[in-house]
């Protein structure tokens, strides 16, 4: 039993052809629904991210349903660690999962570390469901990956984060009505003011519904 006050995720199991990816998931009655998207496993990343259970945390908090899960080949997902497509096809799937078992008619990706070029070609491939981007201190953002998109995207990264966006970047968030947050004494670890991540997703998540 879950008593007011508790948060509990619900382990998830996301088939995605002959593998089962791990997950965990919460329940939400508001629209859209949050899927995490992990680090790039090249970097060392996982959904137990300190920056993945934050986000969680703020959007269930919100009452939107979250998915966050790991890749093939990483943690207890089968499989073996695959390229950037296979990455794509296993978040396409969790994208499915999540929006079958919230019944929400569209989604909020949030990409961790490495995980940008995920989210991009997922917001391509699903553009009626796929309604904004968070991109969480990336390594790496161009300006054409921002044109590209057909949705709002918003970049959060630290003030102490060794990546700061160029001036064609910010112009290119400009044009498409995405935004810069900028979290003040932290670094991309976020070891300093995490809660301030979630909150902004959280707005991300609410102009949306909006």
């Amino acid at each position: 039993m879950v008593t007011r006050g508790q948060f509990l995720e619900r382990p998830t199991l996301i088939p995605v052809g002959t593998d089962v990816l791990e997950g965990l998931s919460h329940r939400g009655v508001r629209a859209p629904a949050l899927l995490i998207l992990p680090p790039d496993p090249g970097l060392g990343g996982d959904m137990q991210h300190v920056v993945a259970a934050e986000l969680t945390w703020a959007a269930t908090q919100a009452g939107h349903a979250t998915l966050r899960f790991n890749h093939r080949g990483v943690g207890a997902s089968q499989g073996r660690r695959g390229d950037s497509h296979s990455r794509l096809e296993d978040a396409h799937a969790a994208l499915r999962l999540l929006l079958d078992n919230s019944a929400a008619p569209a989604a909020v990706l949030a990409a961790l570390p490495g995980a940008g070029p995920v989210a991009f070609q997922l917001a391509s491939a699903c553009p009626h469901v796929v309604r904004a981007i968070a991109l969480v201190s990336p390594p790496s953002v161009e300006a054409q990956d921002v044109e590209s998109a057909a949705v709002p995207v918003r970049t959060i990264l630290g003030a102490l984060d060794a990546w700061h966006p160029s001036g064609a970047v910010l112009a290119a968030l400009t044009r498409q009505g995405g935004a810069v947050d900028v979290v003040e004494h932290a670094d991309q670890r976020f070891l300093r003011n995490l809660p301030q991540v979630g909150r902004a997703v959280a707005a991300l998540m609410a102009d949306v519904r909006a």
